[in-house]
């Protein structure tokens, strides 16, 4: 693996530890319970240059040209995912196919798009759930077109992988489990100590158990500050003050600023972690709100 960890714009913990074709292979198989074999080529495509709504995507790659598979790592559900994939599975394709083929006679053919989400966030999940396209668009039950089957729909399959949690496929990826592990461990130290502390001594933890351990050996330190980066309550108030502002404009502006203030100064540590968990740094924070609000004005 690459030593140089957190290269990229959105490199997180999970997408580091999956970034190998021996590894994607086995969640691959996890996920769909079947054995994907030795010899099938699998080729990462993770457009880290194609960015929406300030976000790339977590992981991509094909699998012996026949099947494409989108993997977004989540610790909050976006019920938005569906549209976002629609986007990125164009631009994938767009880079894997040969454009002059497009404008000919003969059909080409294309490998079959999947689209997962692995979600270890804190709020209450079921082990398995799908977030449709299709509940996307506007005024379909008035179309006739709805009741003759709809001409687009992208499904993403959404699985639990928390501790306790979808056990049949944590145990057939051992990368998957000891993730997960590391995370609750973080998240159970976290309830005593502070959240820099929680990282170190989970990283500790795992390095004694054999719990990702030559991965934590070799990049323990860039692990802990993915994870504990100079991100402050009163950051996050900023953050939480502008959704608050964002889902008060139906219920009216005053009410939204009102929860904005309040959601602005509340301690709230576990959504502190859910956001430290995804590796991202204050400046891709402000960097997010700033599209979001170029985006809606």
């Amino acid at each position: 693996m690459d030593s140089n960890v957190n290269r990229k714009h959105k490199d997180s913990v999970f997408s580091a530890l999956f970034s190998t074709p021996e590894i994607l292979r086995e969640l691959y198989s996890a996920i769909e319970g079947i054995d994907v074999p030795g010899e099938a080529i699998v080729n990462i495509n993770t457009l880290s240059d194609v960015l929406y709504m300030c976000q790339i995507n977590d992981i991509s790659f094909t699998i012996d040209d026949r099947i494409v598979v989108l993997i977004e790592h989540q610790s909050t559900i976006n019920n938005n995912v569906p549209v976002r994939l629609l986007m990125y599975i164009a631009h994938v394709y767009e880079k894997i196919l040969d454009r002059d083929k497009l404008y000919r006679k003969k059909p080409i053919k294309i490998p079959i798009p999947e689209f997962f989400i692995l979600y270890n966030g804190i709020e209450p999940y079921p082990d398995h759930a799908e977030l449709k396209l299709s509940t996307a668009f506007e005024g379909i039950e008035d179309l006739r077109l709805y009741q003759d089957g709809l001409p687009l729909e992208l499904i993403v399959h959404v699985y639990n992988i928390n501790q306790g949690r979808n056990s049949e496929i944590l145990k057939k990826c051992k990368t998957l489990e000891s993730y997960s592990i590391f995370i609750n461990k973080i998240r159970e130290l976290n309830q005593s100590l502070p959240l820099d502390e929680s990282v170190k001594a989970a990283v500790k933890y795992c390095v004694e158990n054999d719990i990702l351990k030559q991965f934590l050996r070799n990049h323990g330190s860039e692990v802990i500050n993915m994870l504990t980066d100079d991100i402050t309550i009163d950051e996050l108030g900023i953050i939480r003050y502008e959704e608050g502002l964002e889902d008060g404009i139906e219920r009216g502006l005053e009410e939204g600023i009102q929860k904005g203030r309040e959601e602005a100064f509340k301690e709230d540590r576990n959504y502190f972690l859910e956001l430290l968990d995804q590796g991202l740094s204050v400046d891709e924070i402000r960097q997010s709100l700033s599209c979001t609000q170029t985006a809606s004005s």
